[in-house]
C-alpha cells in the first residue's frame, strides 16, 4: 500500500490519508488490478482492507484523528455483513477504531444493482464507518447515485478539476456540485490537485478537503510530508 494524505483547508492540516495498491515493484493500482481474476476479486479486495488497517494502524501517529480511507469493489461485495468480518477482525487485532475508517467505491466501476449498494453503505454506518463516492463526475451513475442514497462525501473527479481556474464551465458545474452536496449534507473533497491556482478556485467555491500531487505524492508504506497552503506572505509548512 502507498499512502496520500487529505488536506483540511480550514483547519489547515491533514484530515486523513488514502490507501492506494500498489505492486511489489511500484506497479500502480490498475496494473495491478487488471492481473486479478473475476474469481479472485473479492479475496483479494478482502486482503487489501486488512493491509491497509494493519499498516495504517503503526504508521498513524496517536491521538491526530486522522481517517483511513480504503477504496471497495460493491460488485466483489456478496453479501455485506459477510464481507465485514475480516475488516472488523482486522479492527480489533490492531486496535484501529471503525470510525476512523472510510470506504469509498468508485463510480467507474458500474453498479448495475443500486439497492446492493444501498444496503452494503447501511450495513457499513451500523458499524461507525464514513462513507464516500470516489470519482463523481465521470463515472457510470453520476448524480443519479445520489438520488438512491447519500455518501458522507463525495470526491469530485480530476478530470472536472484540471484547469478549472480557466474554465467557467467547469466552474459551473463544479458550483452546481457544491449547491446539492450542500442541500443534500454531503462533504466534498477535490481530488487530483495539482496547482495553487486549482486549489483557489474551488477553496473559493466552499470545498474543504483536497487531495492530489500539489499537496503530496503517495509514499510506498510511509506518510508523506505535506505542503500545506498558507495566505500571501506567511510561508508554507511542510
Amino acid at each position: 500500500m502507498a499512502f496520500q494524505p487529505i488536506y483540511d483547508a480550514i483547519d489547515n492540516r491533514v484530515w486523513g490519508y488514502e490507501a492506494l495498491v500498489r505492486g511489489l515493484s511500484g506497479e500502480d493500482a490498475h496494473e495491478v488490478l487488471s492481473k486479478i481474476s473475476p474469481e479472485q476479486m473479492y479475496r483479494f479486495d478482502q486482503d487489501c482492507r486488512v493491509k491497509a488497517i494493519e499498516l495504517a494502524s503503526r504508521l498513524f501517529p496517536a491521538g491526530e484523528d486522522l481517517k483511513l480511507s480504503i477504496n471497495f469493489m460493491p460488485n466483489a461485495v456478496y453479501e455485506p455483513a459477510a464481507c465485514l468480518r475480516a475488516t472488523l477482525r482486522a479492527a480489533r487485532q490492531f486496535d484501529f477504531p471503525t470510525s476512523a475508517i472510510m470506504f469509498e467505491f468508485t463510480e467507474n466501476e458500474e453498479v448495475s444493482d443500486t439497492a446492493h449498494l444501498t444496503n452494503i453503505i447501511t450495513e457499513y454506518r451500523k458499524h461507525d464507518f464514513t462513507t464516500a463516492i470516489d470519482d463523481f463526475g465521470a463515472g457510470h451513475a453520476g448524480l443519479g447515485l445520489l438520488v438512491e442514497f447519500q455518501p458522507d462525501l463525495v470526491k469530485i473527479d480530476m478530470k472536472l478539476i484540471r484547469g478549472i481556474d480557466t474554465s467557467p464551465a467547469r466552474r459551473a458545474v463544479v458550483a452546481g456540485i457544491v449547491s446539492i452536496s450542500e442541500a443534500l449534507g454531503i462533504t466534498l473533497l477535490a481530488e487530483g490537485i495539482e496547482t495553487e491556482a486549482e486549489f483557489l478556485v474551488l477553496k473559493a467555491a466552499g470545498i474543504r478537503l483536497f487531495q492530489g500531487y500539489w499537496f503530496a505524492r503517495p509514499a510506498f508504506e510511509e506518510l508523506p510530508p505535506i505542503h500545506r497552503w498558507s495566505a500571501p506572505g506567511v510561508p508554507a509548512v511542510a
